[in-house]
Formats: C-alpha cells, structure tokens, sequence
C-alpha cells in the first residue's frame, strides 16, 4: 500500500524545479523522493486547488506568478489532492487504484473499512471498493464489473499496510516542509500548514 498523487496535466513548471512524469501517473510519495519529485508533488496539489476566485468569498488572486499559483492552495477551505492509496497484490499484479474525483485527503476512509461501517468507495470510473467480510478484507478494483480482479488479505494485514503508509506520508510531509523552506521561502509557513490539511496528518506542536 502506498499514498499516490494522480499528476495530469503535466508541462512543467516555470516556478521551481520538477521531475517529469508522464500525465494521468501516480507519484508515490514518501520520504525517498528527489528535490525534483517532491517539487512535482507540490505542483500537483497546488494545480488541483489552482481555482480562480470568481463565484466564492476568497479574496482575488495576487498579481505576481507565484503568488496567482499558490493562491488556491491558501486560501481553500477544504483542499483536495487526486490520488488516494494504491494497494498492490505482489503475487497475481492486480492493482487497486483510486478512481476520478478521489481525493488523497481523504485517505483515512480506509480506517472506516477496518474500524468502522467496514465498507468505504474510493472515486468512480473504475469504482473501487473495499469491504470487510469477517477477518477478510476484499478490494474490488472496479465494483462496476462483474469480473472485476479483486485482492483478498486479513483485516490485520491492512491495518498493519495503513499504519505504513501513513508512515510514509509524514515522511513526505518532513521532506516537503523542508522543500518548502529551501524553494519557497516567503512562504514557507502558510505552504507547509496547507500540505498538513491535504494530508490529513496533525499538525505538530
């Protein structure tokens, strides 16, 4: 199981260095990635909050490049990032994946699946599901199809898969904060509390 970030759209950014990534692709994040990738992520979720404020009460965006880009990202109550968890069953390749309009912020559905109503959807087209059935978790990777692959494993091995990947989101989170410092100083504060609510990690003392 790992945090992906959906990143579409792809032509580079003019702003601070990114790494290429083929459009629609999942950049897993974690705390191994280069300066490169972690500014890629910052450009995705800032790119899927880069709304302009004409039919809400958020202020007007500022005039300067930088400041226009961010401005989504800062002034959004309620911030979305494409992308969520992508679980792999290393033994047949099935893939699960989270669907369109699917949110990474979102990501602690997966607790309502193990502690919970046992039963979360992750996005649509495909529609994943997971379901508790006993001891037993199923994923369906597109509950729409009737033969849709499927993943089986033990509700304790997907607690245990979670606890990592959240793991590896407040890794990405202590990379990024320390991105952010380096590469986008002025504002380097209001940036890095914005990735803690995207992430839905706490935020630290």
């Amino acid at each position: 199981m790992q945090p992906v970030l959906e990143i579409y759209g792809f032509d580079g950014c003019a702003l601070w260095p990114v790494a290429e990534i083929e459009q629609f692709n999942h950049l897993p994040l974690s705390g191994d990635l280069a300066p490169a990738e972690v500014g890629t992520a910052v450009m995705g979720i800032a790119g899927c909050n880069d709304i302009d404020p004409e039919h809400d009460d958020r202020p007007p965006r500022p005039a300067d490049p930088l400041g226009s880009f961010l401005h989504g990202l800062l002034t959004f109550d309620r911030l979305f990032a494409a992308g969520g968890m992508r679980v792999t069953d290393s033994s047949t390749g099935t893939t699960f994946l989270p669907g369109c309009c699917y949110g990474l912020e979102d990501w602690r559905d997966w607790r309502e699946v193990v502690d919970g109503s046992g039963r979360a959807c992750f996005g649509h087209d495909p529609d994943p599901v997971a379901e508790r059935l006993g001891d037993t978790v199923r994923l369906t990777v597109d509950s729409e199809q009737s033969d849709s692959p499927v993943i089986e494993l033990s509700v304790t091995e997907l607690r245990r898969l979670l606890d990592g990947a959240e793991h590896d989101l407040t890794d990405f989170l202590a990379l990024a904060a320390e991105w952010v410092s380096q590469y986008l100083p002025d504002h380097s504060t209001p940036v890095t509390a914005a990735l803690v609510r995207v992430l839905a990690l706490p935020s630290k003392p």
